[in-house]
């Protein structure tokens, strides 16, 4: 049986007249029995119908914490940040770093609430030359610190020796050529859409366009696979996967990661790492990455 209490008790536990305890009750606003004529409360009901009423709550400004253990990362896929996470939980024990692939847009929005720690994005912006800030000023009300994680050669991938003579963009738009693309919220989809636009190609006439797959390495496999022609992707996949490339333009990638948490210890440990020598090791070993950038933090022109 669960523990009840006298409407006196229940007065004293919410610091309230006995009269009012009964005016609740008259109203049914309180969760009561009525045993031999007098009225009993389970404590239980109680103490669920005061958190039920419950109605002001402070402000959840603060970002989920690292609790100096794990370090929960989100957004865009890549190859070097594969192996960067690798790196990082081999470098430091009891520690562990997990990433989502959700895409730039999709990371930025789970920093936005607060479901990971760093957000991986290389959203380009309107002017064309910058990168993230514009987006990350629509999620946030307090930006975010920026940290660039590298410059990336982003373009088109298709078969070694490219046998269907692709040389720029507008060939995208040539019958008996099948496309595979990356995901709707990827920076690399938006960049691909800005090409098309600016060559005057609609992406309702590319055969494939529609067929998303949700990593680089994706677009590789199918083109690779037979599967498709062509497809948006960065030239570290060409060079692991001996494919052919097609460079469109260089673009910075960074981390975003919430001012509250940026100067905890499984956060800065996981920055260090992008200026040591494993980290530099491992992006020249792949094609296509600039790391003169890596680990400095990124202002917005005019801040």
């Amino acid at each position: 049986m669960k523990r009840l209490m006298t409407t006196k008790e229940v007065a004293e536990l919410l610091n309230i007249h006995e009269k009012m305890v009964y005016t609740l009750v008259s109203e049914k606003a309180m969760p009561a029995t009525k045993i031999a004529g007098k009225w009993l409360f389970p404590q239980y009901l109680i103490e669920q119908w005061v958190e039920n009423n419950t109605i002001n709550f402070p402000e959840n400004i603060r970002p989920l914490t690292s609790n100096q253990r794990l370090v929960v990362l989100a957004g865009s896929n890549d190859l070097l940040l594969d192996k960067t996470i690798t790196l990082f939980n081999r470098s430091f024990s009891g520690h562990l770093a997990v990433f989502g692939n959700l895409g730039s847009l999709g990371g930025v929005q789970a920093l936005r609430n607060n479901l990971c720690h760093i957000a991986a994005s290389h959203l380009v912006q309107d002017d064309d030359e910058e990168y993230n800030f514009q987006f990350a000023a629509q999620e946030f009300d307090k930006m975010p610190v920026v940290v660039n994680f590298c410059r990336r050669l982003q373009g088109l991938l298709f078969k070694k020796n490219n046998p269907k003579d692709i040389m720029s963009v507008a060939d995208l738009g040539r019958p008996g050529l099948r496309m595979v693309n990356r995901s709707l919220g990827t920076g690399t989809r938006l960049l691909l859409d800005r090409e098309l636009q600016k060559a005057g190609v609609r992406a309702d006439k590319i055969v494939g366009y529609d067929y998303e797959v949700a990593r680089h390495m994706d677009v590789g496999l199918e083109i690779l696979a037979g599967r498709a022609d062509v497809g948006p992707g960065i030239e570290a996949v060409a060079g692991a996967l001996d494919l052919g490339f097609l460079p469109l333009r260089w673009e910075r990638f960074d981390l975003l990661v919430s001012k509250e948490v940026f100067f905890e210890q499984a956060i800065q440990a996981f920055f260090g790492l992008l200026q040591s020598e494993p980290f530099k090791e491992a992006g020249r070993a792949i094609k296509g990455y600039d790391l003169s950038m890596a680990g400095k933090i990124v202002f917005q022109e005019g801040q």
